[in-house]
């Protein structure tokens, strides 16, 4: 397909999206790496989609479902011709491959920003280039106008004050640290906004960012319990970082989900066996599976059509009352 003219059409859909949506996204990024093609290069002949897809990472059991349902459903028996980039949680990385979809001249570009600023740049390139942009997951803060299309993903900012609503109701003396996400991502600013309002400060100790994964989280755990020894929450901006604290409250000799309470938000299978096993308390859903939803959108847009400036991936909420039927049954 040639972009000639495509992007104009595409201007009046992208004109009612604002600068910076108050979606944000789930979990993080991490190992893997390089590119694969999903299908042999054809540049769209015989209706084939090319798209350019950058994820930011593999860190984690949320993430690596996301990529799944993705790559599941931008297949090349379903229409679609896949470059798919690991970013390995690297900035630099996602650039460089959004310059190398530019180069490869695809008809749609979709990735999940590592962090939120620093895409003034090569969001330019892209648009005069004439290439729609979908923003997966996580949303991003440009000054370039119109610089993407659609963004498909959870509201971050709602399971933030979701997971805070339960806290306020259910441990109203709380005595909270924080595990942070990767700091500038939209899920460690929204989530973290949206809890804080709904607890309010004073009841925040303090916190330390684990960067979404289990290693670092255990860590920054082991710190916190040193210098907030009173402390008996715990809020993780995803479930892994809360696996970890875990490990690091049982060395400590307490009793996660008794002594420590622990709220975190993602709803992946080991964070929800957590709940079953009453070591975390509350566990707000990030749902990863998306994919079909994506590749719908990539079709519309790469027609020229209409599509929402955002769509909303629905979420849950579970508790300690989750069975382990409902947990052996989940997807991810």
């Amino acid at each position: 397909m040639s972009h000639t003219g495509k992007w104009p059409r595409l201007a009046a859909v992208a004109a009612s999206a604002v600068v910076a949506l108050s979606l944000a996204a789930c979990g993080s990024g991490g190992g893997g790496g390089g590119a694969e093609s999903g299908a042999a290069s054809g540049g769209g002949a015989g209706g084939t989609i090319k798209i350019g897809f950058s994820q930011l990472g593999a860190e984690s059991g949320w993430r690596t479902a996301s990529t799944e349902s993705i790559k599941s459903s931008l297949t090349a028996d379903k229409g679609f011709d896949l470059t798919f980039v690991d970013a390995q949680q690297k900035q630099e990385n996602q650039i460089k491959a959004l310059r190398d979809f530019i180069a490869q001249d695809v008809d749609v570009i979709a990735f999940a920003p590592v962090i939120e600023t620093g895409w003034d740049e090569v969001l330019q390139e892209v648009k005069d280039a004439g290439i729609p942009v979908i923003l997966v997951d996580r949303t991003i803060k440009t000054s370039v106008d119109k610089s993407y299309v659609t963004h498909i993903g959870s509201d971050m900012a709602s399971e933030g004050k979701a997971a805070g609503e339960w806290v306020k109701k259910n441990v109203p003396d709380a005595k909270i640290f924080e595990l942070q996400g990767t700091m500038g991502s939209g899920p460690q600013i929204d989530r973290e906004k949206a809890f804080d309002e709904v607890v309010g400060a004073d009841k925040i100790l303090g916190k330390a960012s684990g960067n979404f994964t289990r290693a670092e989280g255990k860590t920054a755990m082991e710190a916190a319990l040193q210098a907030h020894p009173n402390m008996n929450l715990v809020f993780a901006h995803n479930d892994d970082m809360g696996l970890g604290a875990i490990e690091a409250i049982e060395a400590a000799g307490k009793v996660p989900g008794k002594d420590i309470k622990i709220v975190t938000i993602d709803g992946v299978r080991d964070g929800l066996q957590a709940l079953v096993d009453k070591k975390f308390n509350y566990v707000v859903e990030c749902n990863p599976i998306f994919g079909e939803q994506l590749a719908e959108l990539v079709k519309k847009v790469a027609a020229g059509e209409s599509v929402p400036e955002k769509t909303v991936v629905e979420d849950k909420a579970f508790d300690q009352t989750i069975t382990q039927a409902e947990v052996d049954a989940r997807a991810y």
